[in-house]
């Protein structure tokens, strides 16, 4: 079952009626989708869950006609991985694959009308094998990408961030936009959250010098259809678990709280910050209302599927290289601003990781 697991992770989510219903519902929101017509758009990333998922509900807009003329040039490093990924779409004109390393120079001869930057290793797995690696889409990158929006005179830049810039924050409230914590360089799990500020900084001088239209978007724990099972947080192993009819065990004393976001509000929180958001501002996009703690969460999905017969184990003293622990009990999003815009995320835990598992069946 895990070998077949491997290829439902980039593929199934064209097939299965679980994205397909969420896709219908992101196109029915009271939003002007005509915005994206007859645009070219560079998505970068565009292999990892957010930015896949983002061009899969794009490519949904055309083909139910919503968006017209539209064409997304979708940048990744992994060809087969994203042919595998967008399988159902691969003989369609208005999908065009970029096969190369955003931190190389970026040639493109089409005129670009937005550039969607999500291109970045997310999981804390990554952060200490591969440091420099999680470092350079987020420096070098972007400052490619600045340059081909100066170019290419592009109406619209979106930089997807993290709310790991809030480093180590004290603060027991929700996390506004404004707030932050400190962060040991020489840690590191550092080399993430201290990219993704400095991709924030770097879009801003851009922002500020040459007047790119820069939005920054700090995505907070967000889960959904397309995890990979190789993905690291702890959330998606949670997610496999169930798939693979295994005990859930828990790596700590189960105690931190945080706030878990369904992919299908997120991508819809991703589109109102596109469409309605300011130029030169950061919003942070989760679920507020959804905060458990790990134990908590581990314990509602294994009561989702009762007939699986699964149990939690703890195992606070559990000690990897490759496990680097957070340090922050609570970690909540303040949503006020993107609220404004008319946003608010509506799925809850238990129908979001029940879609969530069964799309991988």
């Amino acid at each position: 079952m895990t070998e077949n697991i491997k290829l439902i992770e980039y593929n199934k989510s064209t097939m299965n009626n679980i994205v397909q219903e969420d896709l219908f519902q992101i196109s029915q929101e009271n939003l002007d989708w005509s915005k994206l017509s007859n645009k070219n758009i560079l998505i970068t990333g565009a292999n990892g869950i957010l930015a896949s998922y983002f061009i899969e509900a794009i490519l949904f807009l055309i083909k139910i006609g919503k968006v017209t003329g539209t064409c997304i040039f979708a940048l990744v490093r992994n060809e087969e991985k994203a042919k595998l990924r967008f399988e159902s779409y691969l003989k369609e004109d208005c999908l065009r694959f970029i096969i190369q390393d955003v931190c190389e120079p970026i040639h493109i001869i089409n005129k670009i009308d937005i550039i969607i930057h999500a291109a970045s290793q997310a999981s804390p797995k990554y952060y200490g094998i591969d440091p420099v690696g999680t470092i350079n889409p987020n420096i070098i990158g972007t400052s490619n990408l600045l340059k081909l929006a100066k170019y290419k005179n592009v109406e619209n830049f979106i930089y997807f961030s993290s709310a790991e810039v809030y480093g180590n924050i004290s603060i027991d409230s929700p996390i506004k936009e404004t707030d932050f914590g400190n962060i040991d360089q020489m840690n590191v799990r550092s080399c993430y959250a201290e990219s993704k500020r400095m991709g924030e900084t770097i879009c801003n001088s851009w922002y500020l010098q040459y007047n790119i239209p820069i939005k920054i978007i700090r995505p907070f724990h967000t889960y959904g259809p397309g995890m990979k099972q190789d993905d690291g947080r702890v959330f998606a192993d949670f997610v496999f678990n169930i798939v693979n009819n295994q005990n859930i065990e828990i790596k700590s004393d189960g105690s931190a709280l945080r706030a878990y976001c369904y992919l299908k509000d997120a991508i819809l929180g991703y589109f109102y910050i596109l469409f309605k958001g300011t130029f030169g501002e950061v919003y942070n996009v989760g679920n507020p209302f959804q905060e458990y703690n790990v134990k908590d969460l581990a314990t509602t999905l294994i009561e989702l599927f009762p007939e699986k017969s699964l149990r939690l184990e703890l195992n606070p003293a559990y000690s990897s290289a490759e496990y680097i622990p957070s340090t922050i009990n609570r970690f909540l999003p303040d949503i006020t601003k993107i609220q404004a815009l008319g946003w608010n995320p509506t799925s809850d835990i238990q129908t979001g990781f029940y879609r969530t598992i069964l799309s991988y069946y």
